[in-house]
């Protein structure tokens, strides 16, 4: 008597199917690869402060910017640099497009809220005195006007360099 079928494909085959994962060490170079790890960074700075302190009313909308943006830029940067952006349905075909699309609506938005950020740092600037004893969110606010300002070159400059690559006549990241 024959042994009953294996229920899962081998490995090596199962692999093949899905398309193996590969690091793209090149991206990881690169300067929009810089870039987005830049961006990261900057954007964690940006809504971690923020999101351990006490806010209200515009804070949140700034709060709302920098936490979709963080997690947006985190899986263009995994999908960029796994090489699998062609799994993404409609978009993966225009990849750099789709990049500086991203770059320049994050600058907007970041734009946006880091003048949010500024305006509730001048608003709590009254808790600054050295002798006051009360919580205060100057300093998270202060952190967050500085890091959304940073966030906003950081989109811009990687927004003029695809536009720039995009001029070349390239169409991959």
């Amino acid at each position: 008597m024959l042994p009953p079928p294996p229920r899962h494909p081998p490995p090596g085959q199962a692999r093949a199917a899905r398309g193996a994962v590969s690091l793209r060490r090149p991206f990881l170079r690169s300067p929009l690869g810089a870039l987005r790890l830049l961006q990261l960074l900057a954007g964690a700075a940006f809504w971690i402060p923020v999101a351990t302190s006490k806010y209200q009313g515009p804070v949140h909308f700034a709060l709302f910017v920098a936490v979709l943006f963080w997690l947006l830029t985190l899986a263009l940067y995994f999908l960029t640099l796994f090489g699998k952006h062609e799994l993404v349905p409609v978009l993966g075909a225009r990849w750099l497009t789709v990049n500086v699309a991203h770059d320049l609506l994050a600058a907007a938005l970041y734009g946006a809220a880091t003048g949010i950020m500024i305006d509730q740092t001048q608003r709590h600037s009254y808790c600054n005195i050295k002798d006051y004893q009360l919580p205060c969110a100057y300093h998270a606010f202060l952190a967050a006007s500085v890091f959304g300002g940073l966030g906003l070159c950081l989109y811009l400059l990687s927004a003029l360099y695809g536009c720039y690559r995009r001029s070349q006549g390239e169409e991959v990241v």
